[in-house]
């Protein structure tokens, strides 16, 4: 089994969507995407694809960082705490997830 699949757990949390009528928990079934790597296997290759995408993901937050931090400086604090939280893990979740599928399709460069 690969272990990247137990993302898809995460999609468990949607759920509190339809518990709680907040619709930003809809965001989370998306990871039930996560489900579809059960059967890759896992050798050099995929890890090396990983820590790429990882990689990617990473220099993603830390561009998106600085922005945050000017826009909760020059504006509403509150408002870029919360929507700049969300936006960082939402923009670093689906680099990571395009540059894995890109990669691991044959992709490269990255």
């Amino acid at each position: 089994m690969n272990r990247i699949s137990l993302l898809g757990f995460l999609g468990l949390l949607g759920l509190l969507g339809l518990v709680t009528g907040n619709t930003g928990f809809y965001g989370f079934f998306g990871f039930f995407a996560f489900f579809g790597w059960v059967k890759i296997r896992p050798d050099e290759r995929f890890q090396a694809n990983l820590g790429r995408a990882a990689k990617n993901a990473f220099f993603a937050g830390m561009a998106l960082f600085p922005i945050i931090v000017v826009w909760a400086a020059l504006g509403s604090f509150e408002v870029a705490y919360s929507v700049g939280f969300a936006a960082n893990f939402v923009i670093q979740h689906l680099v990571f997830t395009l540059s894995l599928v890109w990669l691991e399709r044959g992709g490269g460069g990255l």
